[in-house]
C-alpha cells in the first residue's frame, strides 16, 4: 500500500516552537468563550439534574432510606425528548443504507464503482461508523458544535492460517497492517480549533484544529509502537513527564483535559485522570525501572496549517502553507510530527452546526432554544408537588405557652401532643388552629404546562406524534400521512445543511484517501453475495462519484402509496414499457423504496443469457417435434436432426445453477422428450 503522508524528524528547536504554538492555539480558545461551562450546563439539562435544592437532595435522601412520603422536586423532561427525537430523525436518513454511502457510475466503470463501494463497506463496518456518526448527530443538537476526525488508519489485526507445522487442530494468526478509512467523532469538551472562521469552514479554512485524550501507561506504549517514524529521542521524556506539565497546566479546568461532573448517581463518579499505580500494585518499586512512568496521560493530536520556516523545520518549499499532524504529549513533549501529503489538501477534522444562521458561535443549539421550556415546566409542576406537600403536612398556628414546638412537629403521624401545665383549665382548642388548605391553581397549571410543551415542539418544529406519543384526532388515515409527511420540513432542512456541511466534503475526504492509499485486496460484498477483488489501479481510472444511501429525502416524499400502486399496474397493463425501460431494476427499486429489497433475486446477466438460449432451443425442438410427425423415411429425419443443434448448457454461459433451486437446473423440458421419443419411434420402424 502506499504510504500515507510523511513522518518527518523535527530539531529540539522546532519542537519547542511548536510547544509554544500549542500553548498559544489552546490560551487563545480558553480566553475568548467559556465553552466548557456553557456545554455543562446543556448537559445539566439533558440529564435533568438542575436541581440541587435543599428540598429536593433532602427529599431523595429519605427516598433512599426507605421514607416514601418525601416528595421529590420534577425536572419535566422537554430537552431530551427533542434532541432524541431530531437525531433518531437524521439517522434514519443517513445511516440506514447499506453501506451508508453508495456509489454511482457510468456502465463501462461499474465494476470500479462495486470495489469502491466494497471498500467502504468494510472499513464503516470495521470502523463503527454509524456509531461514531449517531454521537455526532447528537453532540450537534446538543451544543450547536460537533467535530469529526476523518482520517486514514492503520491497525494491526491478525488472519488465520493452516499451518501442519504449528497445528493439526488450531490454525495459526498471522499479524498483518490494515488500513483504512477512519470516522471518530471527537468530545467537544476537549477539541482545540480555529474560532476565528465559521465552525462549518474550519476544515479548509482554519489554521488549526485538535483534541485531547487521555491514555494509560499501557495504551500509550500501544499508541507509540504504532506510530511510524516517531522521535525515538522523545519517548522516554514522554513516559516520564507529568500531566500539567509545560506552560498548560491542568489545575485550571479550562486548559486540562476535562471531564464534566454532571451525574450525581453515575456508576462511575470518579476523576479518570485518578487511577490505580499498578507498579506500587505489582511490588514494583519506581527507582528499579529504567523508565519512571506515570499512570496517565493527556495526548494531544493538533492539525496544523503552517509555514515550516516558521519554526526552523527543513522540509522543500518552506515558505508555502502546508498541513502537518503533531501528537504531543503532557503538553510538553512532541512524539511525532508528520506532514499531511493528503492530495484532498483539507484539515482532517470536519465540524458542524445542525443550526446555522450566520451568528457562527452565538447560534442557540436545539437543545438550548428547548431548556427555556423546560425550565419555566419544570417551575409550574413543582408548585403543584409543593402544594401536594402543603396538602398532607399541615399548617397551623399554636401558643408556645401551652403547646411545645418539639411536640406540634413531631414527623410521627400517631404521636400524641401534651399541653404544657400553664394549658390546664383551658380550652385546649384555643391552643391551635389549623390554616385551611385551598388549591384553585393546579387544574389551571396542567393546561398551562400542555401549551408550553406545544410551545417548545412550535421552537423546534416537532411534533408529539414525532416523539412516539399517541394523540386523538379526528383526521382519516390520508389526512394524517398528509400531515405527517409535511411536518418534516424543519428535519429535512437540517439534512441538506448537514449534507453541505459534513457528508459533502467527509465524501470527498474518503474518495480521495481510498483512490490515494487503497492497495489490492481481496473482501467480501454482502449486497453482492461474493467476494470483490480490490484493483487501486482501476479504481483510480474509473470516474465515480458517491450518493447518500436511503435517502436525504424520505421515501414518503419519493413516491406515495396511491403513485406506486399506480405505476405497478401501468407496468402489467403496458407491455411496451419494456422497450424503453429495464422492467426487473425497476421493479426492485420500486419495492426498495417501501422497504424490501430484492435486488438479492434478481437473476444475472449470465443466467438470463442461458435461459434466453434455452428458450430458442425449445422453440426450435418443438418446429422439429411437429414436422416429424408427417414424415415416415427415416433418411428424411435423419437429414432433419442434422439441423437440431445440441441442448444449451450452463456452462457454456458462465452460469452456475447451483444452489438455484430446481427451475434454474434446466431439466429436459417436455418438448425436448418428445422429439427423442418421435425420433427413436421412427429409427426403430426403419429398421
Amino acid at each position: 500500500m502506499a504510504q500515507p503522508n510523511t513522518p518527518m524528524l523535527v530539531s529540539k528547536k522546532s519542537q519547542e516552537a511548536l510547544i509554544q504554538y500549542h500553548n498559544q492555539c489552546y490560551m487563545q480558545q480558553q480566553s475568548q468563550w467559556n465553552i466548557r461551562e456553557q456545554m455543562r450546563k446543556i448537559d445539566l439539562a439533558y440529564i435533568r439534574e438542575e436541581d440541587q435544592s435543599d428540598i429536593h437532595v433532602q427529599s431523595k435522601l429519605s427516598n433512599r432510606r426507605g421514607d416514601p412520603s418525601k416528595i421529590q422536586n420534577v425536572t419535566v423532561p422537554v430537552v431530551m425528548p427533542l434532541v432524541e427525537a431530531a437525531v433518531t430523525y437524521q439517522s434514519s436518513v443517513f445511516l440506514t443504507g447499506h453501506p451508508i454511502f453508495g456509489i454511482v457510475s457510468n456502465p463501462q466503470n461499474m465494476d470500479a464503482a462495486m470495489q469502491m463501494e466494497t471498500v467502504i463497506e468494510d472499513q464503516s463496518i470495521r470502523g463503527g461508523w454509524v456509531r461514531e456518526l449517531m454521537m455526532f448527530f447528537r453532540d450537534g443538537f446538543k451544543y450547536n458544535l460537533a467535530a469529526m476526525e476523518v482520517s486514514w488508519d492503520r491497525s494491526v489485526t491478525a488472519v488465520l492460517e493452516t499451518d501442519i507445522g504449528f497445528s493439526t487442530k488450531q490454525a495459526r494468526p498471522k499479524e498483518i497492517i490494515w488500513e483504512g478509512n477512519s470516522l471518530r467523532r471527537r468530545n467537544p469538551y476537549n477539541l482545540i480549533f480555529d474560532m476565528r472562521v465559521p465552525p462549518a469552514e474550519v476544515y479548509w479554512r482554519g489554521e488549526y484544529a485538535g483534541y485531547k485524550e487521555l491514555m494509560s501507561r499501557i495504551e500509550l506504549k500501544d499508541f507509540i509502537n504504532r506510530l511510524p517514524d516517531k522521535l525515538v529521542d522523545n519517548v522516554i521524556p514522554a513516559f516520564e513527564s507529568s500531566i500539567g506539565a509545560s506552560g498548560v497546566t491542568t489545575s485550571d479546568a479550562n486548559l486540562g483535559y476535562y471531564t464534566p461532573q454532571l451525574n450525581p448517581d453515575a456508576l462511575l463518579d470518579r476523576d479518570p485522570r485518578a487511577t490505580t499505580n499498578w507498579l506500587s500494585w505489582a511490588g514494583l518499586s519506581g527507582s528499579d525501572n529504567k523508565i519512571q512512568y506515570k499512570d496517565m496521560y493527556e495526548i494531544t493530536t493538533l492539525y496544523a496549517k503552517i509555514l515550516p520556516s516558521d519554526f526552523s523545520i527543513r522540509v522543500p518549499a518552506p515558505n508555502t502553507p502546508q498541513i502537518w499532524k503533531f501528537i504531543i504529549v503532557n503538553n510538553s513533549v512532541v512524539i511525532y510530527a508528520e506532514r499531511q501529503t493528503n492530495a484532498h489538501g483539507f484539515l482532517p477534522m470536519l465540524f458542524s452546526q445542525p443550526l446555522e444562521d450566520g451568528l457562527d458561535y452565538q447560534t442557540k443549539s436545539l437543545a438550548t432554544n428547548a431548556s427555556s421550556i423546560q425550565s419555566i415546566t419544570t417551575s409550574l409542576w413543582n408548585s403543584v408537588l409543593a402544594a401536594r406537600r402543603r396538602a398532607i403536612s399541615d399548617r397551623g398556628i399554636y401558643d408556645p405557652s401551652r403547646i411545645s414546638d418539639v411536640h406540634i412537629n413531631n414527623p410521627n403521624p400517631a404521636a400524641k401532643i401534651p399541653v404544657r401545665p400553664s394549658a390546664y383549665g383551658k380550652n385546649v382548642q384555643d391552643a391551635y388552629y389549623p390554616i385551611p388548605f385551598r388549591d384553585d391553581q393546579s387544574g389551571i397549571i396542567m393546561q398551562e404546562t400542555k401549551e408550553l410543551l406545544q410551545m417548545g415542539n412550535m421552537i423546534t418544529g416537532q411534533n408529539p406524534v414525532r416523539q412516539g406519543q399517541f394523540v386523538k384526532g379526528n383526521k382519516t388515515l390520508r389526512e394524517f400521512e398528509s400531515v405527517m409527511s409535511n411536518a418534516n420540513g424543519r428535519d429535512q432542512l437540517t439534512a441538506m445543511l448537514l449534507e453541505a456541511q459534513i457528508f459533502t466534503p467527509m465524501k470527498e475526504i474518503l474518495k480521495v484517501n481510498i483512490l490515494q492509499y487503497q492497495g489490492g485486496v481481496s473482501l467480501f460484498n454482502r449486497d453482492q453475495q461474493k467476494v470483490v477483488e480490490i484493483d487501486p489501479i482501476a479504481l483510480r481510472k474509473a470516474v465515480m462519484d458517491f450518493k447518500i444511501s436511503d435517502g436525504l429525502i424520505p421515501s414518503e416524499k419519493l413516491i406515495s402509496d396511491d403513485a406506486l400502486t399506480v405505476g405497478f399496474q401501468t407496468l402489467q397493463s403496458v407491455p411496451q414499457l419494456g422497450a424503453g425501460y429495464n422492467l426487473t431494476p425497476m421493479f426492485s427499486y420500486l419495492m426498495k423504496v417501501k422497504g424490501a429489497d430484492l435486488r438479492a433475486f434478481e437473476k444475472s446477466p449470465e443466467q438470463i443469457a442461458y435461459e434466453q438460449a434455452l428458450m430458442q432451443w425449445q422453440a426450435m425442438t418443438g418446429a422439429i417435434a411437429e414436422s416429424l410427425k408427417k414424415i415416415d423415411d427415416p433418411a428424411k429425419v435423419q437429414e432433419l436432426l442434422k439441423g437440431l443443434p445440441p441442448q444449451p448448457q450452463p456452462q457454456q454461459y458462465g452460469y452456475n445453477p447451483q444452489g438455484q433451486g430446481a427451475a434454474a437446473s434446466a431439466p429436459p423440458t417436455e418438448v425436448a422428450t418428445r422429439v427423442n421419443n418421435i425420433t427413436n419411434n421412427i429409427t426403430n420402424q426403419g429398421q
